[in-house]
């Protein structure tokens, strides 16, 4: 997993991205990220959600993952204030049935811009290839699980029909935890 500090220097850093123009853009990536890692969502499951399923500060989604599986996730308030904001700046109309994050022709934003705009960040920051879209959501669910989340919640949160895919991060877990208390 990332560290927590590492993943919040990225997210900042695509909110100032001074590459990153115009603005609506920077606030757009910002959110991306933001919700990616903030609800551990695939990165086609963040770019297939629709305007509307924020238009009124939601604190949960629904969302269809693989397989056309639905699982309720909770959102943050620092994800839906992010949204918020860069959808004040956006230029396109959203409607509740138009994407929720557009590229710079307004249409629905495709997952090589974000992992684009995730390498250029990684390059930026001289961070480890590690570094993708999807290591998000698996840093999301390592955080959790250290943090004291239940492995069965974690599982619903990311959507895994098996247990045995999402007990993957328990080892990532004691691995971590090993290393701080060494450390100590």
């Amino acid at each position: 997993p990332i560290q927590q500090e590492l993943i919040e220097q990225v997210i900042e850093k695509a909110g100032s991205n001074q590459s990153c123009q115009p603005r609506w853009i920077c606030l757009r990536d910002q959110a991306l990220l933001t919700l990616l890692y903030g609800a551990g969502l695939r990165i086609s499951e963040a770019l297939e959600l629709n305007a509307g399923v924020f238009d009124h500060e939601p604190t949960t989604l629904i969302i269809r993952g693989k397989g056309g599986r639905q699982r309720m996730v909770p959102i943050l308030q620092v994800v839906g204030e992010r949204v918020g904001e860069y959808r004040q700046y956006c230029p396109y109309k959203m409607a509740p049935e138009d994407a929720l994050f557009v590229g710079a022709r307004g249409m629905r934003l495709n997952a090589g811009i974000a992992q684009k705009l995730v390498r250029e960040l990684r390059k930026q920051l001289q961070l480890a290839d590690s570094l993708t879209p999807h290591a998000l959501r698996h840093s999301f669910a390592t955080h959790l699980l250290s943090n004291g989340g239940a492995l069965r919640v974690i599982q619903e949160l990311l959507g895994h029909s098996s247990l045995s895919t999402t007990q993957q991060y328990t080892g990532v877990a004691d691995t971590e935890l090993q290393t701080v208390f060494q450390r100590s």
